[in-house]
């Protein structure tokens, strides 16, 4: 058994979790403000805290120091309704064990206080940090808090970290993410794709190399490493590096050392390497496109971005931002736009889907943006570059995916199989009638329908 404090204002979430504390065997106080859950801690010594961010009076991540102080071996786990990068940045910097979004489940608050009171032996005080607010990470979904809590742990350490993911999924915002947060926020970032360098020059781009090392070389040239001297360097599509280049980068890693294309003896740097690719690297070692010992050199820390279909709650958040972000006037956003967006499939992931807002932003000249402002999907667009169109299924399939998605949230949704039939069946009856001249007679025989049904249907 062990002595719980849970600081919440809302009963019936305090409720809650004193019963599925108590059940496990637990000693468990609830207290509804920052002063109460002190004054509890004071006598009686909780051995694990769950503590809220938004209470009366002060807030909980700010108490956090003060829960500490008088009970400085207990883990605190946080809980929040606003799951964004700043708040679990802000409640690993102060101290907290863990962050918890709210609704939560009650099996996972047991599971996340058993672990913290499993570990709180070895637990000590987690230095402060600094803090930034530049980010530009978004998103409150269950795949995006998980990214936030990594990129608030990893980045007080100077372990070099491999972000994997698709196209589009905000790598390179988590790479600054984890340079703002850490201890070298404050000095360079330098930020390179090798996919964009020619395989010549790589080596002489991220290294440098001195005068008459290779024809042109007519000045030295310092490097990006030396650039990021005491800094970060984010090296996007580094499995496109060649494998002379993937030694030399191996050796930076394991000895903090560059040496310049042409010079005799290597170079000391102090740089943080974050790395990323939407490539399998595990797939290149296995063909030998890539070394083995730099893959696991470059994965201490591993983290994969979610595609946007696997955060698709975060899609209003996602669009309001990009509006935000415009200089001009913020339109208004209709619900069918939504409900059109998340009908989608978006393979360049968040990136095309901002790319989609500011081209529907733009189509809707100020007035509110609706699901016909959207650009064409790309698979449309590259059809009609080939010169080919989309076979009749394709063409069937995303006008349905798109009419339900405009009328999903509707309040006759329930009603979407009859509302579809007659909504496809006027267009038929259109096409029939006027293919046999508005000759009813031969278009009731095309229909395979008796005249009076196509009559009561017309009608209709």
């Amino acid at each position: 058994m062990s002595r719980i404090l849970i600081v919440d204002d809302e009963p019936a979430i305090g409720w809650s979790l004193r019963e599925v504390l108590t059940d496990e065997g637990h000693a468990v106080e609830v207290a509804a403000s920052v002063e109460a859950g002190l004054e509890t801690c004071g006598r009686q010594s909780p051995e694990a805290i769950l503590l809220d961010v938004r209470l009366p009076g002060a807030d909980g991540i700010s108490a956090l120091p003060a829960f500490r102080a008088i009970v400085p071996e207990s883990p605190i786990i946080v809980m929040t309704a606003f799951g964004d990068l700043d708040t679990a940045v802000r409640a690993v910097e102060a101290g907290a064990y863990d962050y918890l979004v709210k609704p939560f489940d009650l099996e996972r608050v047991s599971q996340v206080a058993a672990r913290a009171l499993a570990e709180r032996p070895r637990r000590g005080d987690r230095a402060a940090g600094r803090r930034s607010d530049t980010m530009q990470l978004i998103g409150g979904s269950p795949p995006m808090q998980t990214v936030f809590k990594q990129i608030a742990l990893v980045a007080p350490t100077d372990l070099p970290v491999l972000i994997t993911g698709a196209t589009g999924t905000g790598k390179e915002l988590a790479a600054r993410a984890i340079h703002a947060h850490g201890g070298r926020g404050d000095k360079p970032l330098v930020v390179t794709s090798l996919a964009a360098l020619a395989p010549s020059v790589v080596e002489s781009e991220l290294f440098g190399h001195v005068r008459g090392a290779f024809t042109g070389a007519v000045t030295d040239r310092t490097g990006l490493f030396a650039e990021a001297d005491g800094g970060t360097i984010f090296l996007d599509e580094v499995g496109d590096a060649p494998l002379d280049v993937q030694a030399k980068l191996l050796r930076v890693l394991e000895n903090r050392e560059i040496t310049p294309v042409g010079a005799a003896t290597p170079r000391r740097v102090d740089v943080r390497v974050i790395a990323a690719t939407n490539a399998d690297l595990s797939a290149a070692t296995a063909a030998g496109r890539f070394r083995a010992d730099l893959h696991h050199r470059l994965r201490v820390f591993p983290m994969t971005m979610p595609t946007l279909a696997e955060r698709l709650d975060d899609i209003p958040l996602l669009v309001d931002a990009f509006l935000t972000s415009r200089s001009e006037p913020m339109p208004t956003v209709a619900p069918e736009f939504l409900a059109a967006v998340r009908s989608r499939t978006w393979p360049g992931n968040v990136r095309e889907l901002r790319h989609a807002v500011e081209y529907a932003a733009v189509m809707a000249r100020g007035g509110t943006l609706g699901a016909e402002h959207l650009p064409p999907p790309a698979h449309e667009e590259r059809a009609a570059n080939d010169g080919q169109g989309s076979t009749v299924e394709e063409t069937l399939a995303a006008a349905v995916r798109a009419w339900v998605g405009a009328h999903w949230h509707d309040d006759a949704a329930a009603n979407l199989h009859e509302r579809l039939i007659e909504f496809v069946e006027s267009h038929l009856l259109a096409e029939v009638l006027a293919r046999t001249g508005g000759n009813r007679s031969a278009a009731a025989r095309m229909l395979g329908l008796d005249r009076a049904t196509l009559r009561s249907k017309l009608d209709r």
